[in-house]
């Protein structure tokens, strides 16, 4: 039997859950075990877990828990144990040079545990199976052209899509930019942005291939949606915010590849926070930048759905799916790099 550990976030600011209880309720009828831990902060009360036939355990008891069991998360783990011992599947950006990864890695090497990234669980082609992309541009673009409007309240808090609608509707003449606009990222984005009353402009893989800057910068938003796995030139420099004619106002980075290699917006050196959504990168002709790394946790219940309908029905393989697999396979390629690195 397959056993899966739902473990508690321990970002304060992560309200989601990768299964929502009706999809867990799904699971526990096909034959998985399921074990949820309590989570105040989860947008679904643990309650609905154990009418759903789930077990429900203390936060953070994963670590205990039966070495088989696939312990299922969102975002970071704790720094301890320092050693990792069972198969987690979770968001561990870790495969880019990301500060920290290969500390992870040395962990779950360490203890013999591995990291299934759902960053990294794909088809055969390579397209993402299971993914927050859209509401995270939603709510990258959606924070960009409330704070353009000086309506962006402080700390942000969860909220619902038909709230966040009613915040965004009117008219504007601002002018929007989305990198990646075909990407489900990018497909958020300019959504959020029609509704706010703009009509946004959309760039993909033609327009990036040769970048018109000039045309970059005489938008007063810009959206970057783009999710790289090699280093490409990047998108906008330091040297660019000091370009007299620009007009570029506010930049909503939804990628948030700030410690990485393949960062397309090497203006910023960390993610902006919750309690301070928009950081100011020039005082002389401000340019604001909004970095938020869980985005989605502004929508939790909506996200989660969302998310959980793609993921749930690839939890009842998780022992043999060839998508699981290869998401191992590059587990294993990730640890091997750090050994002969």
């Amino acid at each position: 039997m397959t056993a899966l550990w739902l473990r508690h976030e321990v970002r304060p600011t992560e309200r989601r859950a990768p299964v929502v209880p009706a999809d867990a309720r799904t699971l526990v009828a096909a034959g998985i075990s399921v074990t949820v831990e309590d989570s105040a902060q989860r947008v679904f009360p643990t309650s609905e877990y154990s009418d759903a036939g789930c077990a429900i355990a203390a936060p953070g008891s994963w670590v205990d828990a039966p070495a088989d069991a696939f312990v299922l998360g969102l975002k970071e783990l704790p720094d301890a144990p320092a050693a990792l011992r069972h198969r987690h599947v979770y968001f561990g950006h870790a495969y880019k040079g990301q500060h920290g990864a290969r500390d992870l890695l040395r962990r779950f090497s360490d203890g013999g545990g591995a990291l299934l990234d759902l960053e990294y669980l794909t088809d055969d082609t390579g397209r993402r199976l299971a993914a927050f992309g859209y509401w995270a541009g939603y709510l990258g673009a959606a924070l960009a052209i409330l704070h353009l409007r000086g309506r962006l309240r402080t700390p942000l808090q969860p909220t619902t899509r038909a709230d966040l609608d009613r915040e965004l509707t009117g008219t504007n003449d601002a002018k929007a930019l989305v990198i990646g606009a075909l990407g489900r990222s990018g497909r958020g984005a300019v959504d959020a942005l029609t509704t706010a009353g703009l009509d946004p402009t959309g760039w993909d893989l033609a327009e990036t291939r040769n970048l018109d800057k000039p045309a970059l910068f005489a938008n007063d938003l810009l959206i970057n949606a783009v999710l790289t796995v090699d280093p490409v030139p990047p998108f906008v420099t330091e040297a660019d915010l000091d370009d007299p004619a620009r007009r570029l106002r506010v930049i909503s980075d939804v990628t948030c590849d700030v410690t990485s290699e393949c960062n397309v917006l090497p203006i910023y050196d960390r993610v902006t926070e919750w309690s301070e959504p928009a950081r100011g990168l020039r005082t002389d002709r401000p340019v604001d930048l909004i970095a938020i790394d869980n985005l989605p946790s502004l929508l939790p219940r909506e996200a989660s759905e969302s998310f959980s309908a793609d993921l749930t029905p690839l939890l009842r393989t998780l022992d043999q799916g060839p998508e699981w697999t290869r998401a191992a396979a590059r587990f294993e390629t990730a640890v091997k790099e750090i050994d002969h690195a």
